[in-house]
Protein backbone atom coordinates (compact mmCIF):
# COMPACT_ATOMS: atom_id res chain seq x y z
CA UNK A 1 0.00 0.00 0.00
CA UNK A 2 1.38 3.16 -1.22
CA UNK A 3 1.50 6.25 0.50
CA UNK A 4 -1.09 7.95 -1.34
CA UNK A 5 -3.42 5.04 -0.98
CA UNK A 6 -3.35 5.25 2.61
CA UNK A 7 -4.39 9.12 2.59
CA UNK A 8 -7.36 7.94 0.35
CA UNK A 9 -8.83 5.33 2.84
CA UNK A 10 -11.49 5.96 5.27
CA UNK A 11 -11.55 5.16 8.67
CA UNK A 12 -13.40 1.76 8.01
CA UNK A 13 -10.86 0.70 5.47
CA UNK A 14 -8.34 1.95 7.83
CA UNK A 15 -9.22 -0.46 10.47
CA UNK A 16 -9.79 -3.18 8.14
CA UNK A 17 -5.97 -2.50 7.01
CA UNK A 18 -4.65 -2.44 10.59
CA UNK A 19 -6.87 -5.64 11.54
CA UNK A 20 -5.58 -7.32 8.38
CA UNK A 21 -1.53 -6.82 9.73
CA UNK A 22 0.44 -9.77 10.40
CA UNK A 23 1.91 -9.35 14.13
CA UNK A 24 4.05 -12.39 13.16
CA UNK A 25 5.54 -10.23 9.99
CA UNK A 26 6.15 -6.63 10.88
CA UNK A 27 8.64 -6.59 7.98
CA UNK A 28 5.46 -6.84 5.48
CA UNK A 29 3.27 -4.25 6.98
CA UNK A 30 3.14 -0.80 4.87
CA UNK A 31 5.96 1.58 5.30
CA UNK A 32 3.45 4.69 7.02
CA UNK A 33 2.29 1.86 9.38
CA UNK A 34 5.47 0.83 9.90
CA UNK A 35 6.46 4.67 10.85
CA UNK A 36 3.04 5.21 12.59
CA UNK A 37 3.80 1.93 14.56
CA UNK A 38 7.85 3.05 15.26
CA UNK A 39 6.39 6.66 16.36
CA UNK A 40 3.93 4.89 18.60
CA UNK A 41 6.54 3.09 20.44
CA UNK A 42 8.70 5.98 20.84
CA UNK A 43 6.10 8.23 22.35
CA UNK A 44 5.26 5.85 25.04
CA UNK A 45 8.67 4.97 25.89
CA UNK A 46 9.07 8.57 26.34
CA UNK A 47 5.98 8.82 28.38
CA UNK A 48 6.74 5.87 30.41
CA UNK A 49 10.58 7.32 30.90
CA UNK A 50 9.44 10.63 31.53
CA UNK A 51 6.79 9.92 34.35
CA UNK A 52 9.49 7.23 35.64
CA UNK A 53 12.09 9.69 36.19
CA UNK A 54 9.45 12.34 37.78
CA UNK A 55 8.34 9.42 40.32
CA UNK A 56 11.92 9.58 41.44
CA UNK A 57 12.96 13.18 41.27
CA UNK A 58 9.54 13.58 43.97
CA UNK A 59 11.10 10.58 45.79
CA UNK A 60 14.00 12.36 46.04
CA UNK A 61 12.63 15.67 46.54
CA UNK A 62 10.61 14.18 49.67
CA UNK A 63 13.56 13.20 50.95
CA UNK A 64 15.23 16.33 50.80
CA UNK A 65 12.82 18.40 52.49
CA UNK A 66 12.60 15.70 55.31
CA UNK A 67 16.45 16.46 55.57
CA UNK A 68 15.99 20.36 55.31
CA UNK A 69 13.47 19.93 58.25
CA UNK A 70 15.88 17.68 60.18
CA UNK A 71 18.68 20.51 59.49
CA UNK A 72 16.73 23.04 60.34
CA UNK A 73 15.60 21.94 63.33
CA UNK A 74 19.22 21.42 64.53
CA UNK A 75 20.20 24.66 63.38
CA UNK A 76 16.87 26.22 65.32
CA UNK A 77 18.12 24.39 68.24
CA UNK A 78 21.69 25.43 68.24
CA UNK A 79 21.21 28.89 67.07
CA UNK A 80 18.42 29.23 70.77
CA UNK A 81 20.99 27.17 72.89
CA UNK A 82 23.63 29.86 71.22
CA UNK A 83 21.35 32.98 71.84
CA UNK A 84 20.45 31.34 75.49
CA UNK A 85 23.78 30.41 76.78
CA UNK A 86 24.44 33.25 78.84
CA UNK A 87 20.87 32.48 80.27
CA UNK A 88 21.92 28.90 80.90
CA UNK A 89 24.85 29.38 82.60
CA UNK A 90 23.34 32.23 85.00
CA UNK A 91 20.72 29.94 85.30
CA UNK A 92 23.48 26.60 86.54
CA UNK A 93 25.31 29.37 88.69
CA UNK A 94 22.21 30.15 90.80
CA UNK A 95 21.29 26.40 91.00
CA UNK A 96 25.00 25.87 92.08
CA UNK A 97 24.55 28.68 94.67
CA UNK A 98 21.39 27.21 95.95
CA UNK A 99 22.67 23.99 96.17
CA UNK A 100 26.16 25.47 98.57
CA UNK A 101 23.44 27.41 100.55
CA UNK A 102 21.39 24.16 101.03
CA UNK A 103 24.54 22.15 101.90
CA UNK A 104 25.24 24.86 104.68
CA UNK A 105 22.61 24.30 106.32
CA UNK A 106 23.02 20.61 106.59
CA UNK A 107 24.75 20.39 110.25
CA UNK A 108 27.70 19.13 111.07
CA UNK A 109 28.15 16.33 113.59
CA UNK A 110 29.38 19.23 116.41
CA UNK A 111 26.11 20.98 115.63
CA UNK A 112 23.74 18.37 116.69
CA UNK A 113 23.71 19.21 120.07
CA UNK A 114 22.84 22.75 119.57
CA UNK A 115 20.08 21.10 117.08
CA UNK A 116 18.83 19.51 120.07
CA UNK A 117 19.02 22.84 122.38
CA UNK A 118 17.10 24.59 119.89
CA UNK A 119 14.36 21.76 119.16
CA UNK A 120 13.74 21.68 122.98
CA UNK A 121 14.05 25.29 123.61
CA UNK A 122 11.27 25.27 120.44
CA UNK A 123 9.09 23.44 122.29
CA UNK A 124 9.41 24.94 125.76
CA UNK A 125 8.50 28.38 123.93
CA UNK A 126 5.43 26.52 122.44
CA UNK A 127 4.35 25.44 125.80
CA UNK A 128 5.14 21.69 125.99
CA UNK A 129 6.82 19.43 128.47
CA UNK A 130 9.87 17.17 127.19
CA UNK A 131 8.70 13.31 127.80
CA UNK A 132 11.69 11.82 125.75
CA UNK A 133 14.30 13.22 122.85
CA UNK A 134 16.09 10.18 121.68
CA UNK A 135 18.86 10.53 118.95
CA UNK A 136 18.44 7.38 116.60
CA UNK A 137 21.35 5.72 114.59
CA UNK A 138 22.32 7.58 111.28
CA UNK A 139 21.39 6.44 108.03
CA UNK A 140 23.71 6.72 105.30
CA UNK A 141 22.10 7.78 101.69
CA UNK A 142 23.89 8.82 98.21
CA UNK A 143 25.54 11.95 99.41
CA UNK A 144 24.20 12.82 102.88
CA UNK A 145 23.58 11.21 106.01
CA UNK A 146 20.32 11.39 107.72
CA UNK A 147 19.95 10.95 111.38
CA UNK A 148 16.35 10.67 113.35
CA UNK A 149 15.51 12.33 116.38
CA UNK A 150 12.70 10.94 118.11
CA UNK A 151 10.47 13.04 120.41
CA UNK A 152 7.65 12.62 122.87
CA UNK A 153 6.23 15.59 124.39
CA UNK A 154 3.06 16.65 126.26
CA UNK A 155 0.76 19.56 125.76
CA UNK A 156 -2.45 20.63 123.59
CA UNK A 157 -3.13 21.19 120.05
CA UNK A 158 -2.34 25.00 120.12
CA UNK A 159 1.29 24.31 121.85
CA UNK A 160 1.94 21.07 118.93
CA UNK A 161 0.86 23.58 116.14
CA UNK A 162 3.16 26.17 117.26
CA UNK A 163 6.44 23.46 117.94
CA UNK A 164 6.01 22.39 114.29
CA UNK A 165 5.83 25.61 113.06
CA UNK A 166 8.91 26.98 114.99
CA UNK A 167 10.93 23.39 114.09
CA UNK A 168 10.35 24.22 110.17
CA UNK A 169 11.36 27.65 111.02
CA UNK A 170 14.69 26.64 112.20
CA UNK A 171 17.91 27.42 110.68
CA UNK A 172 19.55 24.56 109.92
CA UNK A 173 16.66 22.07 107.67
CA UNK A 174 14.61 19.54 109.73
CA UNK A 175 11.76 17.59 108.78
CA UNK A 176 8.91 15.95 110.59
CA UNK A 177 7.03 12.58 110.54
CA UNK A 178 4.97 10.02 111.30
CA UNK A 179 3.27 12.22 114.27
CA UNK A 180 0.82 10.62 116.49
CA UNK A 181 -1.36 12.34 119.42
CA UNK A 182 -2.86 9.83 121.75
CA UNK A 183 -4.00 10.99 125.56
CA UNK A 184 -1.49 9.90 128.42
CA UNK A 185 -1.92 6.64 130.44
CA UNK A 186 -4.80 6.39 133.22
CA UNK A 187 -1.61 6.18 135.83
CA UNK A 188 -1.45 9.73 134.78
CA UNK A 189 -4.42 11.67 136.48
CA UNK A 190 -3.18 15.37 136.39
CA UNK A 191 -2.15 15.34 133.03
CA UNK A 192 -5.81 13.70 132.28
CA UNK A 193 -7.42 16.21 134.50
CA UNK A 194 -5.94 19.28 132.85
CA UNK A 195 -6.95 17.46 129.28
CA UNK A 196 -3.34 17.40 127.86
CA UNK A 197 -2.10 15.21 125.01
CA UNK A 198 0.97 13.42 123.84
CA UNK A 199 2.36 13.59 121.02
CA UNK A 200 4.84 10.78 119.42
CA UNK A 201 6.82 13.15 116.32
CA UNK A 202 10.27 11.95 114.60
CA UNK A 203 11.99 14.80 113.20
CA UNK A 204 14.87 14.45 110.56
CA UNK A 205 18.12 16.87 110.11
CA UNK A 206 20.77 15.90 107.98
CA UNK A 207 24.30 16.37 107.28
CA UNK A 208 26.55 16.22 103.88
CA UNK A 209 28.24 12.98 103.67
CA UNK A 210 31.67 13.17 102.82
CA UNK A 211 34.17 10.59 102.02
CA UNK A 212 36.70 11.13 104.32
CA UNK A 213 35.16 8.69 107.18
CA UNK A 214 31.73 8.52 109.22
CA UNK A 215 30.54 10.87 111.86
CA UNK A 216 32.25 10.48 115.50
CA UNK A 217 28.32 11.24 116.21
CA UNK A 218 26.67 8.78 114.06
CA UNK A 219 25.58 6.31 116.01
CA UNK A 220 25.44 8.11 119.37
CA UNK A 221 22.00 8.22 121.55
CA UNK A 222 20.38 9.82 124.21
CA UNK A 223 17.57 10.61 126.28
CA UNK A 224 16.42 14.21 127.87
CA UNK A 225 13.31 14.06 130.08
Amino acid sequence: MKASELKNLDLGELMDELNSLDFENVGGWPTPIKIGAAILVLVVVVVLGYFLSISDANQTLEQQRREEATLLQGYEKKAFEAHNLDQFRKQLAEMEQTFGALLKQLPKDTEVPGLLEDITHTGLGSGLEFENIELRNEIEKEFYAELPINIQVIGDYHGFGSFVSGVASLPRIVTLHDFTVTRPSDSNQELAALGLLRMDITAKTYRYSSKDGAAGGANSSGKNK
